[in-house]
C-alpha cells in the first residue's frame, strides 16, 4: 500500500492558483517559464499541484509584488532551493533591486516635477494656448 498523500494534496490548478494568490492563468505561465517542476497529472490529464508546488507559487508571487524581473525570480527559486547558498548572493540581486527602484523613483520624481510645473504654467481657461502642449511640441529632438 503506498503512502496517502497528505490531507487535501494534491489539488487541481484552480485550488492551487487560489491558495497561492495567483490566477490559473499565471501558474500556466510559470510552468512554461519553468519556474514549476513538471507537475503530476490525472489520468485523464488534468494537472495534480502538491503543497511544495503552492508554497513555490506563493514564493513567486512575492517576489512579483516586490518587483523583481523574472530573470531575477529564476536565480533567487534556485538560490531558495539550493540549501547550500550564500545568503550574499541573495542580498546582492535585493541591493541591486533597491538601487534600481531608487532610479527608476528618482526619475519618476523629476516626470512629477515637469508636469507639476507645467500645470502650474497653464491657465486651463477656455483659451487654445496651453503651456503643457507647447512643451509637448517643443521636445527636443533624439
Amino acid at each position: 500500500m503506498s503512502p496517502r498523500p497528505a490531507e487535501g494534496w494534491p489539488v487541481p490548478i484552480g485550488t492551487a492558483a487560489d491558495r497561492a494568490g495567483v490566477s490559473a492563468r499565471m501558474v500556466r505561465h510559470y510552468e512554461s517559464l519553468g519556474l514549476l517542476a513538471q507537475v503530476a497529472r490525472t489520468d485523464s490529464g488534468y494537472r495534480q499541484y502538491t503543497e511544495a508546488d503552492v508554497h513555490t507559487l506563493r514564493f513567486i508571487r512575492r517576489a512579483r509584488d516586490l518587483g523583481f524581473s523574472m530573470d531575477e525570480i529564476v536565480t533567487l527559486l534556485g538560490l531558495w532551493q539550493d540549501k547550500q547558498r550564500a545568503s550574499s548572493q541573495v542580498k546582492q540581486i535585493a541591493q541591486r533591486h533597491i538601487d534600481d527602484l531608487a532610479e527608476r523613483i528618482a526619475a519618476m520624481q523629476a516626470m512629477q516635477r515637469s508636469l507639476q510645473a507645467l500645470v502650474g504654467c497653464c491657465q486651463g481657461n477656455d483659451r487654445p494656448d496651453c503651456p503643457i502642449l507647447d512643451d509637448l511640441a517643443n521636445a527636443p529632438g533624439q
